[in-house]
């Protein structure tokens, strides 16, 4: 609301058929996640939403990893498989802590739609133990924590991002309000 969208915060599947932008929220394990999804009756609405006719969508942490062809965390399990790629570990060292949390900045590889609002120096909050391993084409973003890892993903309508805007202060809101205002339509996307 602060970043001049509607939002309805909903536990019925069939209010995505009313949606034009849908936001997917994670925190937690990806089978949980995916099981949650298939088990609420969410899955095959949200597919049809996302894949056929074309809603934007926004995952945000778990939200985004779940995107992903596959996860090894607790295992090898699954995924929705809108952008290929698999969920790996991150590597710990002395230097490196895992989970990685608290602040980072960003390099931006795409500024348009979803940073092209936000400073180059902006910082956003992150936390999590797993990284998204994706094709250089579909990312959007990355951070350094140890080594490069993935911030932020997009393909056609579908984007995401490993860091938490809602905590992210006004970069985070400059996020959220790049995808519900300047995401409109495929040419948008497209650009």
């Amino acid at each position: 609301e602060e970043c001049g969208a509607i939002v309805k915060i909903s536990n019925n599947p069939n209010d995505l058929k009313k949606a034009e932008r849908i936001v997917l929220p994670g925190v937690g394990a990806f089978a949980d996640g995916i099981k949650n999804l298939i088990e609420s009756g969410w899955f095959s609405i949200i597919r049809e939403e996302v894949l056929v006719n074309k809603i934007p969508i926004l995952g945000i942490c778990l939200g985004m990893q779940i995107m992903a062809d596959s996860s090894e965390e607790n295992g090898h399990h699954v995924g929705l498989g809108w952008i290929e790629g698999r969920v790996v570990k991150m590597d710990a060292s002395e230097e490196v802590k895992i989970p990685h949390v608290g602040w980072n900045n960003l390099i931006v590889k795409k500024r348009k739609p979803l940073f092209d609002l936000t400073k180059e120096d902006a910082h956003y909050y992150f936390d999590h133990s797993y990284r998204f391993d994706c094709s250089h084409e579909n990312i959007s973003a990355t951070c350094l924590h140890g080594n490069d890892i993935v911030a932020a993903v997009q393909k056609e309508n579908i984007f995401g991002v490993q860091f938490h805007p809602e905590k992210s202060q006004v970069s985070g809101l400059k996020i959220f309000r790049s995808f519900f205002n300047n995401i409109k339509n495929m040419d948008v996307l497209d650009a």
